[in-house]
């Protein structure tokens, strides 16, 4: 049996997240999968992301490797990727999504309600920050990168009074429990895609293609559909002051989508908040008549600050 290359970056997480998608590969159909580590600009930088142009970096290199041959298939975060498809490649399986929820993870126990006036939020996200600052917590928030490990380090070391992660990578690596709050969606909305991962392919790999087709989860893919194409609705990259999450609940009339975004400033001020609702199988259209919505408040002219 010919053995699969993925593809993945070396961080811990990654590394984390792709043995899982390999694990399932062999346990449900049998391939045989070895890692491949690839270093992508986003890893080897410190620099802001939005300064590195945002959307692409941590998964070009990826898509070279694919392209190239030199891997069969790539796993990726899916709020990493462009919104623009490649038209070469294909994302074959999005699996069932971990908790999208952003958490806390401070000293002392504490949750964002607790801490003092004057404390020190570490996140390099625009997107939290635009949120955290319109909760009107009075709290300063600090610009930071690096993996996991590094993070939380910030605050051990009491460089911070607590910083802000996704709850799904910190379940993936087994550290859910170092969390001190799960942030409400209500509070902070995720960036699109947040928790959920995606498995590309060479689009003429019909082989592979079929393999990764069966980890694929319908409500996962409708959710991150609909809240991608609210992103590229926007024409915001994954560094914008964007939050959306969709979910499928169960209606009068069947399943339906629900869509909930915001568009802030990162100071707080102003800030956009909106919904909208739909069948499951329409989620594209539901994220760009949501984007249109928000538009139309003047979401263009905040995600144009962002850019700048």
């Amino acid at each position: 049996m010919t053995t699969l290359r993925l593809g993945t970056r070396a961080s811990a997480l990654a590394v984390t997240q792709s043995e899982h998608i390999a694990a399932r590969l062999r346990a449900e159909t049998g391939a045989s999968v070895e890692l491949v580590t690839i270093s992508t600009e986003g890893d080897r930088s410190t620099a802001p992301l939005a300064s590195l142009g945002g959307q692409g970096v941590f998964v070009a290199a990826l898509r070279e490797a694919l392209v190239r041959g030199d891997v069969d298939l790539a796993v990726h975060s899916l709020k990493d990727l462009p919104t623009t498809p490649d038209p070469r490649l294909v994302v074959a399986a999005i699996p069932r999504r971990e908790d999208p929820r952003d958490v806390l993870v401070a000293r002392d126990g504490l949750t964002l309600g607790e801490l003092p006036q004057g404390a020190r939020i570490g996140t390099g996200s625009p997107r939290r920050q635009a949120q955290l600052n319109a909760l009107g917590l009075g709290v300063e928030v600090v610009g930071i990168r690096g993996n996991v490990d590094t993070r939380i380090g910030k605050v051990l070391s009491g460089e911070c009074d607590g910083v802000l992660l996704a709850r799904a990578g910190l379940v993936r690596l087994g550290r859910a429990d170092e969390a001190t709050e799960v942030i409400d969606p209500l509070q902070m909305l995720p960036a699109p895609g947040q928790g959920a991962l995606a498995c590309e392919c060479r689009v003429d790999d019909v082989a592979t293609t079929r393999l990764l087709a069966q980890l694929d989860d319908s409500d996962t893919r409708a959710a991150v559909t609909a809240e991608r194409s609210l992103l590229a609705t926007l024409e915001a990259g994954c560094s914008a002051p964007v939050g959306a999450l969709a979910e499928i609940a169960v209606g009068d009339d069947g399943d339906e989508l629900w869509l909930r975004a915001v568009v802030g400033d990162v100071s707080g001020s102003p800030t956009i908040r909106l919904s909208a609702s739909g069948l499951p199988e329409e989620a594209a259209a539901v994220g760009e008549r949501l984007a249109v919505e928000m538009l139309a408040e003047g979401a263009d002219a905040l995600v144009a600050v962002a850019a700048s």
